[in-house]
C-alpha cells in the first residue's frame, strides 16, 4: 500500500502565507507525480500545482506568482509554499502521488486533506 500524509493546513489572515507538505511512502518503486488539489464548499475539487519526478511543474492561473510547489525525491515528499494567501484560497488541500508500487503496479493515492481558512 502507498500512504500519503499532509500537514499544514490552518487559519491564516489575507496576505500570510502557508506552507503544506505532503509525504508518500509505502511499497514505491518510482514516485512520478506529486499534485496538490483543492476542493471549497460548493466547487468542484481543482488541480492547484502539479510536479513531476522530472521537474515538470504546473499551476492553475489563479495561483501563479504566489503559490510554488517544490519536491524532495529522496523522501517522496512534495511542499506548496503559498505566500499573499486570499479568501478565495480557502479549501481542504489535497495531495495526490501516482506511480509505480514494487510489485509493478501503478498506484494513485490521495491524502486526507488539510483545510487551509484565510479570513481576516
Amino acid at each position: 500500500q502507498v500512504q500519503v500524509v499532509e500537514s499544514g493546513g490552518g487559519l491564516v489572515q489575507p496576505g500570510g502565507s502557508l506552507r503544506l507538505s505532503c509525504a508518500a511512502s509505502g511499497s514505491i518503486f518510482r514516485l512520478n507525480a506529486m499534485g496538490w488539489y483543492r476542493q471549497a464548499p460548493g466547487k468542484q475539487r481543482e488541480l492547484v500545482a502539479s510536479i513531476t519526478s522530472g521537474g515538470s511543474i504546473n499551476y492553475v492561473d489563479s495561483v501563479k506568482g504566489r503559490f510554488t510547489i517544490s519536491r524532495d525525491n529522496a523522501k517522496n515528499t512534495v511542499y506548496l509554499q503559498m505566500n499573499s494567501l486570499k479568501p478565495e484560497d480557502t479549501a481542504v488541500y489535497y495531495c495526490n502521488a501516482g506511480g509505480t508500487t514494487y510489485w509493478g503496479r501503478p498506484f494513485g493515492s490521495w491524502g486526507q486533506g488539510t483545510q487551509v481558512t484565510v479570513s481576516s
